[in-house]
């Protein structure tokens, strides 16, 4: 079994699967973006570890031996289901499985935001003490805000508890809201009127590609803060920005892109309004070792023929 791991992969990682990989798998750890390893190594491969590279319809044409393509997370986006249906190529993602990961991390933008770390830090390496009036006024604690999460899945839900826990008022939009939801939920127009921080947690899809626009922006609370841990391209970034430059907006935390990786000199990382991180809310050794659990069992299951667990049907 040839299995290539899409992923620049550290050596803790790296020593954790020598431990538990089966020994006749023939497993390759490829970098993204080194494409001379990835065409050396991609004929005859049966299953594909992929985390974001794209799986393009010409990928996977180039190879027709390749059998499964095994997401490292949830959302498969990225993967061309219609070339691989068509390859007679099996796509499986993990449910859940980076979504303590995503809370914990959104969590922590949203205490960034609250004391402007990002600002009191570049403002401290360059000599600045005390804090600046100009940025004491814009500090907060969450206690007592609204917080309105979009979305009502895995994240949100182990999310929110640990918000209300902290004494936030959590508001909650969901097209399919499942029923024993015990949040409040209200429609979208007035989650964005009140909320103190808005923050997706949605599947990108083209339903919701570009849903964060001109007129959703400037429909939030005046003041409000911005956070997106779920997928770039949900958000107009062009209108992102203007409402920011504007001023209705006070900050955006940012973990994703609508192109990735982001060009340098990007001008949304540059701003002194915006806490941007390189689409890493997931990226745990904690994460990585439930997953990579999940693609040995998947893996192991599509050698002796048995039903793959969370097969993604197109």
């Amino acid at each position: 079994m040839k299995v290539l791991f899409h992923f620049n992969v550290n050596p803790a990682l790296q020593k954790w699967l020598r431990q538990h990989v089966p020994a006749d798998w023939e497993l390759i750890c490829c970098p993204e973006g080194d494409e001379t390893t990835f065409n050396k190594h991609w004929p005859g491969t049966t299953v594909l570890w992929h985390v974001l590279e794209p799986v393009t319809a010409a990928r996977l044409k180039a190879n027709t031996a390749l059998r499964l393509v095994q997401k490292i997370g949830v959302g498969v986006n990225t993967i061309d289901l219609n070339a691989a249906a068509t390859q007679g190529v099996s796509i499986c993602n993990m449910p859940g499985v980076n979504s303590r990961a995503v809370a914990e991390m959104t969590l922590g933008l949203m205490l960034m935001a609250s004391r402007r770390l990002g600002t009191v830090g570049k403002q401290l390496c360059q000599g600045v003490w005390p804090i600046e009036p100009s940025v004491q006024e814009k500090l907060f604690e969450l206690g007592g805000k609204t917080v309105g999460l979009i979305g009502t899945g895995h994240v949100p839900r182990i999310l929110a508890p640990w918000l209300v826990s902290m004494g936030v008022r959590v508001i909650t939009h969901s097209r399919n809201p499942p029923s024993d939801w015990p949040y409040d939920r209200v429609s979208l127009s007035e989650l964005l009127s009140t909320s103190d921080v808005v923050s997706l947690h949605i599947p990108l899809s083209e339903s919701t590609r570009g849903m964060f626009n001109a007129q959703r922006f400037s429909a939030m609370k005046p003041g409000a803060i911005f956070i997106n841990t779920a997928r770039g391209e949900l958000v107009d970034e062009a209108a992102l920005t203007a409402a920011l430059d504007s001023g209705h907006l006070s900050l955006a935390c940012l973990d994703v892109f609508a192109q990735e990786p982001l060009p340098p000199g990007h001008a949304l990382a540059l701003r002194h309004d915006v806490i941007a991180t390189p689409h890493m809310a997931w990226l745990t050794q904690d994460m990585f070792q439930r997953a990579l659990s999940i693609a040995i069992e998947n893996t192991r299951r599509l050698g002796v023929g048995s039903a793959l667990l969370h097969e993604v049907h197109r």
